[in-house]
């Protein structure tokens, strides 16, 4: 698996960056969902709960992206 720095502008961006965005917009969409579906209420703690999902979603997307 590689990561490579991205250049915008001169700038060297960190891809882990661009991941920890997108990550944290699946994790909204995702939330939503699980309120519109109504799984959200059986949550028994949600910012425990809304931590673990931000991780599992980051993983999943280093996991598939990291290796283009």
């Amino acid at each position: 698996m590689e990561l490579r720095e991205w250049v915008l502008g001169g700038v060297l961006l960190s891809p882990m960056l661009v991941y920890a965005l997108l990550a944290l917009l699946l994790t909204g969409l995702l939330r939503l969902g699980l309120q519109q579906v109504g799984v959200a209420r059986w949550i028994w703690h949600e910012a425990l709960f809304d931590c673990a999902l931000y991780v599992c979603v980051l993983a999943a997307l280093m996991a598939t992206l990291a290796s283009w």
